[in-house]
């Protein structure tokens, strides 16, 4: 059963970090491009992070950048968002999202989740004041 299982969300204060993994199982990631994603109550689902060509290109949404990080770990078959700085606005339930079909050596412009068909059942990130 091919499946991905999200871990690592819980309550910080302002600043604080938090690391999120994503485990695949019944499916290799390498080679596909993998994604989070995060949505709040009644909003829609935005794009936070990508990572693509086994590891090695990344994508970041203008909210996050320079305060996480995603990498992919092949051996583990996972891929690790590290947050660091949270904001209280980064309060949501973020998801973890893989294209299997991804072609290499393609840059996505943008995480669009029409291109996702794979995903997690999410996990709360809580940021408090």
């Amino acid at each position: 059963q091919v499946s991905l299982v999200e871990s690592g969300g819980g309550a910080v204060q302002d600043g604080g970090s938090l690391t999120l993994t994503c485990t695949a199982s019944g499916v290799n990631l390498d080679g596909s491009l993998m994604g989070w994603f995060r949505q709040g109550t009644g909003t829609e689902r935005e794009e936070v992070a990508g990572v693509w060509n086994s590891g090695e290109r990344q994508y970041y949404a203008d909210s996050v950048k320079g305060r996480f990080t995603i990498s992919q770990d092949n051996a583990k078959n996972q891929v690790i968002l590290q947050m660091t700085n949270l904001k209280p606005e980064d309060t949501d339930i973020y998801y973890c999202a893989g294209d299997l079909d991804w072609p290499q050596n393609v840059d996505p412009l943008r995480l669009d989740t029409s291109d996702f068909h794979l995903w997690g059942q999410g996990t709360q990130v809580t940021v408090s004041s």
